[in-house]
């Protein structure tokens, strides 16, 4: 499975971004997706995740209520909508391949994309 991340940018708080993550080499529907964030100096931490089959959704608390996580079969691309930035959003964000285990840990996924940065400014 191969896993492009794409969508980051600079934005000011208050606004908004789509994350993409594009899949090749195995449908999107055939495993679970989840993204992770690592702003510097930090570990890399739970974003969301989208079960395989697209009917259940995991947040982390303090995304809660501003990021949606959505698919495209066609496309084989998962999005993640991302409204009222705060500046502690600020991270690179990326994408990731479950494979077993904890949905929130990163050592549960087995392949990961590039990352993207996404810079929320106050």
């Amino acid at each position: 499975v191969q896993l492009v991340e794409s969508g980051g940018g600079l934005v000011q708080a208050g606004g908004s971004l789509r994350l993409a993550c594009a899949a090749s080499g195995r449908t999107v529907n055939r495993y679970s997706t989840g993204w992770f964030r690592q702003a510097p100096g930090k570990e890399r931490e739970f974003v969301a995740a989208l079960a395989a089959t697209g009917g259940i959704t995991w947040y982390a608390d303090s995304v809660k209520g501003r990021f949606t996580l959505s698919r495209d079969n066609a496309k084989n691309t998962v999005y993640l909508q991302m409204n009222s930035l705060k500046p502690e959003d600020t991270a690179v964000y990326y994408c990731a391949a479950y494979s077993s285990g904890s949905v929130y840990s990163p050592e549960s996924y087995a392949y990961w994309g590039q990352g993207t940065l996404v810079t929320v400014s106050s």
